[in-house]
């Protein structure tokens, strides 16, 4: 359980700082990069429990992943169109219900 601990511990201060980083920057492409390490943290829990209480966890580790990779194409997808609309990627610059 020792190794459960410390994966879980682990987990939980790369979860922290993906939330802390969405918090407090504006560049889209930083808080794209903070929800995936925030995704990464939930793959390394489920992993860990799976360890312990069976295969199913790696299961949802997959479905993550996948819906991690669509998240950041589509994502990555929109910040590029804006960014060639607008010549930013700073929230604070950007304001879509403007003309």
């Amino acid at each position: 359980t020792s190794v459960l601990a410390e994966s879980l511990l682990l987990s939980a201060v790369l979860f922290t700082i993906g939330v802390v980083g969405v918090l407090t920057r504006r560049n889209a492409i930083i808080i794209f990069m903070c929800v995936e390490l925030m995704l990464n943290a939930v793959n390394l829990t489920f992993v860990a429990f799976s360890r312990v209480y069976g295969m199913a966890g790696q299961v949802f580790v997959v479905f993550v992943m996948t819906v991690a990779a669509a998240e950041a194409a589509v994502g990555l997808a929109i910040v590029i169109a804006i960014f060639r609309h607008r010549q930013t990627v700073n929230l604070q610059d950007i304001n879509l219900l403007k003309g």
